[in-house]
């Protein structure tokens, strides 16, 4: 093995390993490990980015377009509400669901039709009170089965036409690879819908809706930073190195009973400030304990509230007597300045979203929004 062989392996090592670590945005580390190895002379500097003008390339890239065509257009979304129903039985669920996904990714990319049809299968599964797990694998073979149809299905046919090409004089047509690839879907989909999905594990098929796929099973609690803690003269963001080894997230910092914007996370961290956190049950008493903190407990949180009510009552009877001609403004200046008790909300990323790829820290959310 020569050494330019070596490096490239070991290079490929890493690449996978990153991939597996996830810390990483794919495309960061594909276009790292293009550079390093154009910085190792592995690979030729003037043939770094031939790659992009590959056929293969451009053909996907195109085929990404379509399919975000579809999606923006809702043509995917009617036609598989269309046909998915609540009450139908597990085969005929997934007999439409992966007919109608094969059919997507013989025409768009496999990995594309499966991202636009996995909400559906969610919300169906979720109206017919059955686990999803039962549906999504059989979804995902239909897809991919899917692509084995046409020319453009999956990326492995493209590059096969690509070698023909370059080898005979003449590619393949769209259509060429339907006779096979076709056979294979349509065994394939009988398969899954009326076999597959009995070899599925037990655990799975005993999940009881899609929700379950979300659930947090943390808490939202609130701890008060007393004398001698060790987050007094701490900003938010001097806390995640411990906050990341407790497994724990740091809502938001509440000071006097109001909840502080986003720029408190540059904030110093004062006596008697209350820290929100999310977090497993059994997160929370090492986070406690590392830096010194308490619970709140439930006889202060209602005094709290019952501050909060008399000051409520209080601003409102001199707004109304002082300005009674202007009671609507002074509504929505009180309500503006009334603290709000922070809610836990669970969203789900669609395919597309700009939030996706993306980390918290990168979009500023804790910055813009707190």
């Amino acid at each position: 093995m020569t050494n330019d062989q070596m490096i490239l392996f070991a290079i490929l090592a890493a690449v996978f390993a990153l991939l597996i670590w996830g810390r990483f945005r794919y495309d960061v580390v594909a276009f790292a490990a293009l550079t390093v190895a154009v910085l190792v002379n592995a690979v030729p500097a003037d043939k770094a980015f031939e790659g992009f003008g590959h056929p293969a390339t451009i053909i996907i890239a195109l085929v990404l377009v379509v399919s975000r065509g579809l999606a923006n257009a809702g043509a995917v979304d009617l036609v598989a509400r269309y046909f998915v129903q609540a009450g139908r039985s597990v085969s005929a669920h997934i007999g439409i669901m992966a007919g109608i996904g094969a059919a997507l990714s013989a025409v768009m990319n496999n990995v594309g039709a499966l991202a636009l049809l996995m909400p559906v299968d969610l919300q169906a599964a979720d109206k017919a009170k059955r686990s999803p797990a039962l549906t999504l694998m059989p979804l995902s073979f239909a897809t991919i089965l899917g692509g084995l149809v046409t020319l453009i299905g999956t990326p492995p046919n493209i590059i096969i036409s690509s070698i023909r090409a370059k080898e005979v004089g003449a590619p393949f047509a769209m259509f060429d690879f339907a006779p096979v690839g076709a056979a294979c879907a349509i065994a394939g989909v009988l398969f899954v819908a009326f076999i597959g999905w009995r070899l599925l594990p037990k655990a799975a098929q005993e999940r009881r809706s899609a929700q379950d796929l979300y659930e947090l099973g943390s808490y939202l609690v609130e701890l008060s930073v007393g004398e001698g803690s060790k987050a007094i003269g701490k900003t938010l963001k001097d806390l995640e190195g411990v906050s990341d080894e407790h497994g724990v997230a740091v809502v938001a910092l509440v000071r006097g009973g109001q909840r502080m914007p986003g720029y408190a996370r540059w904030l110093a961290i004062k006596e008697d400030d209350i820290l929100l956190i999310e977090a497993a049950a059994e997160a929370l008493d090492g986070f406690v304990n590392a830096l010194e903190l308490s619970y709140v407990d439930e006889k202060s949180v209602e005094e709290s509230e019952d501050r909060r009510r008399r000051g409520r009552a209080i601003r409102s009877a001199y707004a109304t007597a002082r300005e009674a001609s202007d009671k609507e403004k002074d509504e929505d200046e009180k309500d503006d300045s009334t603290p709000h008790d922070p809610e836990l909300m669970e969203v789900v990323v669609r395919p597309g979203a700009m939030a996706e790829g993306r980390s918290a820290a990168g979009m500023g959310l804790h910055e813009t929004q707190g």
